[in-house]
């Protein structure tokens, strides 16, 4: 049985980080509905085991909670031979970056068309290189809170950003010169 605390610690946990949990939901399965059910599945999980939280950076915890939901449903969707549902819509996906603040049309435009390359590149690279750009570069984990994340080595993690980095550049530059824009 959970305690009132317990309770509290994940109501407030996941309520703090329910953006990033559903953004990262949305990365790794490519649907909306998916994501909020591996959040859902997350909070489930998480309420069940909070008394075993031994400390540490909750924030981490929970998306490492959120990912290995993730995971357990896209490995159930290749148990099932079932196709990923992957929205190849860019303009659908659009509103998943981060919005900027342009004033003018053409710097709508042209942001618009940024983020919707961006958006499809990112989507086309490896899932181990995409989860961790998102964390870092959406999400703006540290290097140290990916680790705890994917439960991998912190060199693991610079290794795979500076690799999901340079296979994005190329992605984009190859498709029309477009450099890399600072924090995606």
């Amino acid at each position: 049985m959970m305690s009132t605390s317990s309770r509290a610690f994940v109501d407030d946990l996941a309520l703090s980080h329910l953006d990033a949990a559903y953004n990262l939901g949305r990365w790794l399965l490519g649907s909306e509905q998916d994501a909020a059910d591996a959040v859902h599945d997350a909070y489930v999980r998480a309420a069940r085991s909070s008394e075993t939280y031994a400390g540490g950076n909750a924030r981490a915890w929970w998306l490492a909670i959120v990912r290995n939901c993730c995971l357990a449903r896209l490995a159930l969707r290749n148990k099932e031979k079932r196709n990923v549902a992957i929205d190849d819509n860019p303009v659908a996906a659009e509103h998943w970056m981060p919005r900027a603040e342009a004033d003018e049309i053409e710097e709508r435009l042209d942001s618009s068309r940024r983020r919707q390359m961006i958006t499809v590149h990112l989507r086309n690279l490896p899932e181990h290189f995409r989860e961790v750009l998102i964390l870092r570069e959406i999400e703006e984990l540290s290097y140290r809170e990916i680790a705890d994340v994917l439960q991998t080595p912190i060199g693991t993690v610079m290794s795979r950003l500076a690799r999901g980095r340079a296979l994005l550049q190329k992605a984009l530059t190859d498709n029309g010169t477009m450099e890399i824009p600072h924090g995606l």
